[in-house]
């Protein structure tokens, strides 16, 4: 049987993202099961124990959690308005002529043919979109936070704005906001696909080694899930 250039393509490829994908499949499951032994639920802990403070003392607090929630939608607002740049520009580098796209050397492992090249730039952008919307949903529900922090506990009408309802918009623009930047780095590997699929597989294996070193707590704390955290440390990570 004749060895073909797509093969590497079709196997490395979708191999790494699929190691890539069960990374964070694992990651979720640590989350809910272990949660103080990510940096993702400890963050998500101390989130919602900051909404609390701010909504308590508001009248001392205002302007400090303007200021915090101002910060966390200019770190998605950078985000987002990269994803669109990149989209802008693999857009572009499609419509541009065959020759223009036309690899310079014929010594790159893996298929370089037109349609080849069209899906790789293809599976970019659509990547890069999806980031985008991500983190434009982050936004969003970041603003409405900004707001609601603010209101007093209780209208005219009896209403009580509680702490537990602005901690879920919190969570979800802060967990939209994480999956916006998940696949900006799932998108960066895809970029070295150009110059073939072993340095996508390579990359994949490098992404995923560094994201275990910063998602994972290795300091041990045992007071976490105590009488600082509360027994149940299960309850806060649902969205």
């Amino acid at each position: 049987m004749e060895w073909r250039d797509w093969y590497l393509d079709v196997i490395l490829v979708p191999l790494g993202s699929f190691i890539f994908m069960s990374y964070h499949l694992w990651l979720w499951h640590r989350v809910r099961s272990q949660p103080f032994t990510t940096v993702i639920g400890r963050n998500t802990r101390s989130r919602r124990l900051w909404v609390a403070a701010m909504m308590k003392d508001n009248d001392k607090k205002n302007i400090l959690a303007i200021q915090t929630l101002r910060n966390a939608i200019m770190g998605s607002t950078l985000m987002a308005t990269t994803a669109i740049l990149l989209c802008a520009g693999l857009a572009a580098f499609l419509s541009s002529t065959y020759s223009i796209k036309k690899p310079l050397n014929n010594t790159v492992h893996g298929a370089q043919g037109e349609y080849m090249l069209t899906m790789k730039f293809a599976t970019m952008l659509l990547v890069f979109l999806s980031s985008f919307m991500s983190h434009s949903l982050s936004i969003r529900f970041m603003n409405h936070v900004s707001f609601l922090v603010n209101c007093p506990p209780e209208d005219s009408l009896g209403q009580t704005m509680t702490t537990k309802y602005v901690s879920e918009l919190l969570e979800r623009g802060f967990w939209l906001n994480m999956v916006g930047n998940r696949l900006f780095y799932a998108a960066v590997p895809l970029l070295s696909w150009i110059s073939g699929p072993v340095l996508v597989f390579i990359c994949y294996a490098v992404v995923i080694i560094v994201l275990y070193g910063l998602d994972l707590v290795f300091v041990e704390d045992r007071r976490v899930g105590g009488e600082i955290y509360g027994n149940d440390s299960r309850n806060f990570v649902a969205v």
